[in-house]
């Protein structure tokens, strides 16, 4: 799969993630939302409950007595760190868990904007949760020594800038991956044409990673990048 210039463009990555929201709307997509919405509503009101009664807790047992004076600096940074952690935790539990929904809704996607019936493809569902898992992995991989970055003193100051980026990074290579499913690439093609457009994959996936965290917009968020990411890359693509 070959793209264009304009695929690494940052404004025009941000513009498709805000038509995949307008998108939310088209009664031929309301059926395969529904599964996701509900799921995403569970997984994230359980986020919000432990992370109200427990990070608070977690993030002081992090912070060593010799450093108390230094808390008002240290606790909003273990704060950002683990919030992004927790939450990009969750965002891969509930797209585990959506995946094959997701891959539907990108097809579908797909039929609506070019207008061929025939565009929608059922993939078979070991292909997708295995290709999940994969990516999966791989962001686990990365992720566990960002967290070992945010828990020692000193150098945890740029634990919560590289989590933006790495969480950046993610959201883009997640919801660029449903579409490119459906066409036959694998992971490893994935984060090639995902690397080539570095710049507008990373503003998308920023934006996407922005609206996450936002209590109630998060549930639908996803299911909106899903249908932004398939748009843009269908837009970007030469043919």
């Amino acid at each position: 799969m070959q793209i264009s210039k304009k695929g690494n463009n940052p404004v025009l990555a941000v513009g498709y993630f805000f038509k995949g929201l307008k998108l939310l709307s088209k009664p031929q997509l309301r059926a395969f939302l529904i599964i996701p919405v509900l799921i995403n509503l569970v997984l994230y009101s359980i986020m919000l409950a432990l992370g109200y009664f427990y990070v608070g807790s977690l993030i002081e047992q992090f912070i060593p007595d010799w450093l108390q004076w230094l808390s008002w600096i240290l606790w909003p940074l273990f704060f950002i760190s683990f919030f992004i952690a927790g939450f990009f935790s969750f965002t891969m539990l509930a797209n585990l868990i959506a995946a094959p929904f997701y891959g539907k809704l990108a097809a579908k996607t797909l039929a609506v904007i070019t207008g061929k019936a025939g565009t929608v493809e059922e993939q078979p569902l070991a292909k997708v949760m295995a290709a999940e898992v994969r990516r999966v992995g791989y962001l686990v991989a990365r992720a566990l020594p960002l967290l070992l970055l945010s828990i020692i003193p000193g150098i945890n100051v740029i634990a919560p800038f590289l989590w933006a980026l790495f969480g950046a990074w993610g959201m883009a290579l997640e919801y660029m991956a449903y579409p490119l499913e459906n066409e036959g690439l694998l992971f490893s093609e994935q984060k090639q044409l995902a690397k080539e457009m570095r710049l507008g994959a990373l503003s998308f996936g920023g934006l996407t990673m922005a609206g996450l965290t936002l209590p109630l917009l998060n549930i639908v968020v996803a299911p909106a990048a899903v249908i932004g990411a398939t748009i843009y890359l269908h837009e970007v693509k030469q043919s």
